[in-house]
């Protein structure tokens, strides 16, 4: 796999971010806090792309909150990529990444669903614990949120 720094407006992202707007719009409605291209394209989020060969496999954003507070965006596995450890692989990135910026902590907000049990899985096993909204976010019984101390 290889990751790449990317443009998330770019052709080659439009299925499967359309896929994952729609996939997460049809189970958490009004809820659904995923960004689309034109805010992943925001100045304070970086997003990448994840790769396998010449085929898309996935992709991620770390959004800038302030000096010391990082948070995971759009994360998504492409469908046919689902369990071979492109999820992980971009985490890592992003935890890095933020590692590399000195953020103190990374925060994330996801759903409810059974749609989301894998995902939060999987935050959990690299140190993700529940914790309070954060940023502009607000509590609803659709969404949850999740934070990893980076300074230990």
């Amino acid at each position: 796999m290889e990751i790449r720094q990317d443009d998330p407006k770019a052709p080659h992202v439009a299925d499967l971010l359309t896929h994952h707007l729609e996939e997460l719009r049809s189970v958490m409605g009004e809820h659904a806090q995923a960004l689309d291209a034109s805010g992943l394209s925001a100045p304070n989020v970086t997003f990448w792309t994840v790769w396998h060969g010449d085929m898309l496999v996935g992709f991620g954003a770390l959004k800038q909150l302030d000096k010391t507070l990082g948070e995971v965006k759009s994360m998504r596995a492409a469908p046919a990529a689902r369990g071979t450890g492109v999820g992980r692989a971009i985490l890592l990135h992003i935890i890095g990444e933020a590692r590399k910026r000195g953020y103190a902590r990374l925060s994330l907000e996801t759903g409810t669903a059974p749609l989301h049990v894998p995902a939060v899985a999987l935050y959990r096993s690299v140190g993700f614990v529940p914790c309070e909204p954060f940023a502009d976010y607000q509590a609803s019984p659709h969404n949850q949120f999740m934070s990893l101390d980076l300074v230990n």
